[in-house]
C-alpha cells in the first residue's frame, strides 16, 4: 500500500533536485518511474489510483487506531 506513495515521493523529490542542479536530462528515468512507467510495464493510467488508495488506507487505519486508543 505504501510503496507507490513512497516511490512517488522519492522519485519526484530526486528529480526536482536534478532540475535545480541542471542535470534533468540525465535523470529522465526518475520522471518515468514517478509517472508509473516501469520498463515494459506501463501503469500511467492506474498509478494515481494506487497512490490515492494507499493514502486512503493509511489515513483510515491511522484514524481507526487513534479512535481505539483515545480515552473514553
Amino acid at each position: 500500500m505504501i510503496a507507490p506513495i513512497l516511490l512517488t515521493l522519492i522519485t519526484g523529490s530526486l528529480f526536482q533536485v536534478a532540475v535545480i542542479t541542471g542535470n534533468a536530462n540525465e535523470f529522465v528515468w526518475l520522471l518515468e518511474l514517478h509517472r508509473g512507467k516501469f520498463g515494459w510495464i506501463n501503469l500511467e493510467m492506474v498509478y494515481p489510483f494506487l497512490n490515492a488508495f494507499g493514502l486512503l488506507a493509511i489515513a483510515s487505519t491511522g484514524i481507526m487506531m487513534w479512535w481505539q486508543r483515545r480515552p473514553r
